[in-house]
């Protein structure tokens, strides 16, 4: 049974490991300093970015997501929007992952949102063999503009 719940201080060695791990999975260059200002947001009750985490029986953390609520003038509805979400390549298979959707699926359901969205790397065939099973993939594509 694992344990999905908020970070607390104490777990920031875990979470700093797993965020620079899922850096890495997507080849993104981080500095510490960009790891603890997004530590900061999560504890900053007026920052938008949440975070739950995933701790196996011995109380290891092995997962962690970032999400956050969006509004979607379309529907004039509040959605919700999974940044990242991370699992430690040796807990891959305890559904670390599906449980960390499954309770921010819970979360914006308590906060009226709409659906919860993310985009994958079209590479990423081990999460889009699990995100299949619980989520409907869109026929939208993603367009960035660098500032």
């Amino acid at each position: 049974m694992l344990t999905i719940r908020p970070p607390q201080a104490s777990d920031h060695a875990a979470w700093d490991a797993l965020y620079q791990g899922y850096a890495r999975f997507y080849q993104v260059e981080q500095s510490a300093e960009m790891r603890d200002r997004v530590w900061g947001w999560l504890f900053d009750a007026a920052h938008e970015c949440k975070c739950l985490m995933a701790f196996d029986t011995a109380g290891k953390a092995i997962g962690l997501a970032h999400f956050r609520a969006f509004a979607r003038p379309l529907s004039a509805t509040t959605g919700g929007f999974l940044d990242d979400l991370f699992v430690d390549p040796e807990a891959r298979g305890s559904k670390a992952g599906t449980q960390l959707i499954e309770a921010i699926k819970a979360y914006g359901a308590q906060k009226n949102w709409s659906v919860i969205r993310w985009i994958t790397a079209d590479n990423n065939y081990r999460a889009r063999t699990a995100y299949d099973k619980i989520a409907a993939r869109t026929a939208w594509i993603t367009y960035d503009i660098k500032l």
